[in-house]
Parts: structure tokens; C-alpha cells; sequence
């Protein structure tokens, strides 16, 4: 795998927080895989504009049912 390195810059409260969730893993490796969960929100929320562009906007009643189906798988992990 191909590394490159950022500099990047956080306020001084945020990079705390950071290295206390980090939790001894490295730095590094903690906000990559931020920034991969991140990108995966990202991508299912386009998938979710492009569902809705065709079959119209989820109302929260659809919300209510999709979440009433996954407390059960919830439940069991």
C-alpha cells in the first residue's frame, strides 16, 4: 500500500479529543478511518438523493417502518 502523508491542522480542543479517542492506536490510523467512515456516509447518502430523484422524497413514516425493521438486528448483536 502507497502511504502519503497530510499536515493538516485541528484547534487545539479537537486534537485532544482525537488522541483521547484514539485511545493508544495511532493518530494516523484513528482519522483514517474517520475519514473512510466519512466518505462511506457520503456515499450512501447519494445513493439515497439518487433513490429519492426517482421515487420521490422518503417520508418519515418509511423512516419509522426501515428503523421499526432494524431494532431486531440490533437487538441481536
Amino acid at each position: 500500500m502507497t502511504v502519503q502523508r497530510f499536515a493538516i491542522s485541528l484547534d487545539a480542543e479537537l486534537a485532544r479529543q482525537v488522541r483521547k479517542a484514539a485511545a493508544g492506536e495511532p493518530t494516523s490510523t484513528w482519522l483514517a478511518d474517520a475519514a473512510r467512515s466519512k466518505l462511506r456516509a457520503q456515499g450512501l447518502l447519494e445513493v439515497v438523493h439518487d433513490w429519492e430523484a426517482t421515487h420521490g422524497e422518503i417520508t418519515l413514516a418509511e423512516l419509522q417502518a426501515a428503523e421499526r425493521r432494524q431494532r431486531p438486528a440490533k437487538k441481536r448483536r
